[in-house]
């Protein structure tokens, strides 16, 4: 799960980010609505967690803009009085200053299950099957013991049919903003797929793209 904090204040910021981390999420994070803006351009998130008034203006606003012109990822407001009620209508959740990191992992979790409703529960690849829910790899009846990023970069490569996925496509699927595309790490991950998946291979590299299902 994928979460975008924006927030001003660089301890709260800070702390939120580690937690959000320690917890289990790929975390990206912006200090402003431009920044937060451009994030949300370019990445698919489950859930944006935004400071209500930051340097640029009141994130509701934005918020709701976001919502008239069809928006629908689920938004966290963190706030130093309680104003929910103005907010709720296009936020999906508030949380007041100060706050229990739990409670905020807590909502977090639950507004990012609102998000979860787009891919469906099995890929398939010719003898390959993933189950996105369960989060299992069966190839030729043979379970798969894939770690989470394998996992990750392989249900993005199945999900693409057979076409090409750019290197940096996978590394936003597995990985937050904190690993670069010129990261090695990518091809640590296809390695050890290859590997695990065995023979006949169904990694491909596509020169000058990034990877397919072949």
């Amino acid at each position: 799960m994928r979460v975008l904090v924006t927030e001003d204040d660089e301890d709260t910021r800070f702390a939120v980010e580690t937690s959000l981390r320690g917890a289990g999420f790929a975390v990206d994070v912006a200090t402003d609505l431009p920044e937060a803006d451009e994030a949300l351009f370019v990445n698919t998130y489950d859930c944006v967690i935004f400071d209500r008034i930051l340097p640029s203006g009141d994130a509701l606003h934005y918020v709701k803009q976001r919502r008239q012109d069809g928006c629908g990822v689920p938004v966290l407001f963190l706030t130093g009085i309680d104003n929910s009620v103005e907010g709720l209508p296009y936020g999906d959740d508030y949380l007041v200053k100060p706050f229990a990191m739990p409670e905020l992992i807590a909502r977090v979790r639950s507004l990012c299950r609102l998000a979860d409703v787009a891919p469906p529960p099995v890929l398939r690849h010719r003898d390959l099957e993933l189950d996105l829910g369960r989060r299992t790899a069966v190839r030729a009846g043979r379970a798969l013991n894939l770690t989470v990023k394998e996992f990750a970069v392989l249900a993005r490569l199945v999900a693409a049919g057979g076409q090409p996925v750019r290197r940096d496509d996978l590394i936003a699927a597995a990985w937050d903003a904190e690993v670069r595309p010129a990261s090695n790490v990518l091809d640590v991950v296809i390695a050890a797929l290859r590997q695990k998946l065995g023979t006949p291979p169904l990694v491909q590299t596509v020169r000058g793209v990034g990877y397919r299902c072949g």
